[in-house]
């Protein structure tokens, strides 16, 4: 069999970073304990950024990027996986700063993999992806919280979008009264098939307010957004809210006061999944397939070829996107 696949590589060139389909040899991958075949990637907002050169976030080119794969393990020196073990990847700087999931095949630390569930199919763990695991320790740490749904509505901002859309999926399966704030009007009907209660506009939560403290109204915010409407949300905050932070697409910069934390005991959570400890991914993998509704992922995700990564990265940076972009690499 031969040893060469494909791959979407990004390199330096006189006229930036640019990225193709080239086919390697399993000699250009770098060293790892565990050789898998991927069968799909994602596409998240990182990538867009690698694909496109931009953040900083390559240090060494060529690149491949992809920060999610899942596939089957080829083979390993690691006792913890064997060959035909199906496994998945996300974090660890994979995509940035070692090479990622827009290949045939990945070679990479045992410790980054953790186990596909056997209720989900690689494609479906790609419609998932980070997007769907930094939802998931979302959701879970409104419930560490808390926050049941008998405690009020839950906002979920920037909800199109991957961790939104996940979100919304989730929250609603759950029992919670889920408003989803977009300020895309042609995406009402898509939220509302993923099983938002209401619609909020994304304006009535951009213009910044001077008053410390509003209505209360939110139980609980998955929020991706950050900015203006991240400090409206914490102002609105019922008492004993949680707020999980994840996302920074409306601006990093925070400008309120502590007087919600003071006087309604308003809880601000930050949620990474990059470098989550192993134990909690696999927790979160497990309420991921028993939780999120499959026949959701239909209207969430998307299949696209190695091929539309350059289209694909320019419109994820733009908001233009919508749900999850699978890649097929296969395609």
């Amino acid at each position: 069999m031969s040893d060469a696949f494909k791959a979407f590589v990004v390199d330096k060139t006189t006229d930036g970073v640019v990225g193709t389909v080239k086919t390697l040899t399993l000699a250009d991958l770098p060293e790892g304990e565990v050789l898998v075949a991927v069968a799909a990637s994602t596409l998240n907002y990182k990538d867009g950024l690698v694909a496109q050169g931009l953040g900083n976030l390559v240090k060494t080119y060529p690149h491949v990027p992809g920060v999610d794969f899942a596939g089957t393990v080829m083979s390993s020196t690691s006792p913890d996986y064997k060959p035909g073990d199906a496994v998945i990847l996300t974090g660890w700087r994979v995509g940035e700063i070692h090479w990622g999931g827009y290949a045939q095949r990945a070679q990479v630390q045992a410790d980054w993999l953790v186990p596909l569930p056997p209720e989900l199919s690689p494609r479906q763990a790609m419609a998932v992806g980070t997007a769907g695991l930094t939802a998931m320790l979302c959701v879970m740490a409104l419930e560490d919280g808390g926050v049941t749904p008998d405690k009020g509505p839950i906002l979920v901002t920037g909800a199109t979008g991957g961790v939104g859309s996940v979100s919304v999926a989730i929250l609603s399966r759950l029992g919670y009264e889920v408003v989803a704030m977009t300020g895309k009007d042609s995406e009402h009907a898509y939220l509302k098939e993923l099983g938002a209660t209401s619609i909020i506009d994304r304006a009535e939560l951009s213009e910044p307010s001077n008053k410390p403290l509003e209505r209360e109204t939110w139980a609980g915010v998955v929020d991706g957004v950050g900015g203006v409407p991240l400090a409206r949300a914490l102002a609105q905050m019922k008492y004993n809210g949680v707020i999980a932070s994840c996302g920074l697409a409306a601006s990093a910069k925070l400008d309120t006061t502590v007087i919600p934390f003071l006087l309604r005991g308003v809880k601000l959570i930050g949620i990474d999944s990059v470098m989550k400890p192993k134990p909690d991914r696999m927790k979160a993998w497990a309420r991921i397939a028993k939780d999120l509704p499959l026949e959701k992922l239909e209207a969430i995700a998307s299949d696209h070829s190695l091929d539309e990564i350059p289209e694909l990265a320019k419109q994820i940076l733009t908001g233009k996107t919508r749900g999850r972009i699978v890649i097929d690499v296969n395609r």
